[in-house]
């Protein structure tokens, strides 16, 4: 990824995430700023806005801060210049694994959820498609 630097305003129009919420997974350690600008405004590479939508995306899904904090870690050691011996590797693939597993089991429900409400939509559009009785 290359080294230019975005300020928090353009982070946020391409993440679609507020300055708030930016700003809140900041203080929270999830994405720290790569610099700061003299006048000590947020510096942001494509890294950091990589980690800001897996976090975007693991939101809806209903993982906790911690979560989102734990593979975050996973993935850094993984993408990291450090060797990794085979069991450290494997541990930290094993984590991603998991996650993997929690998110595809979140989308099934949320297919569910959808098919329900699309129904539940149909339905009510077929009872508006119904003449209305006089008494």
């Amino acid at each position: 990824m290359d080294d230019k630097h975005m300020q928090i305003g353009e982070v946020a129009a391409r993440t679609e995430l507020s300055l708030r919420t930016i700003r809140h997974y900041e203080e929270t350690g999830l994405v720290i700023p790569s610099a700061r600008s003299q006048g000590g405004f947020r510096l942001y590479t494509e890294t950091d806005v990589a980690r800001l939508m897996v976090i975007r995306r693991m939101k809806p899904l209903g993982f906790t801060l911690d979560q989102m904090r734990d593979l975050l870690d996973a993935t850094d050691r993984l993408d990291g210049g450090d060797a990794l011996d085979v069991g450290e590797r494997e541990e930290l693939l094993e984590r991603v694994r998991t996650y993997q597993q929690a998110a595809g089991e979140q989308v099934e429900k949320l297919r569910v959820q959808l098919e329900r409400a699309e129904d539940f939509a149909a339905t009510l559009a077929v009872r508006l498609e119904q003449p209305v009785l006089n008494r």
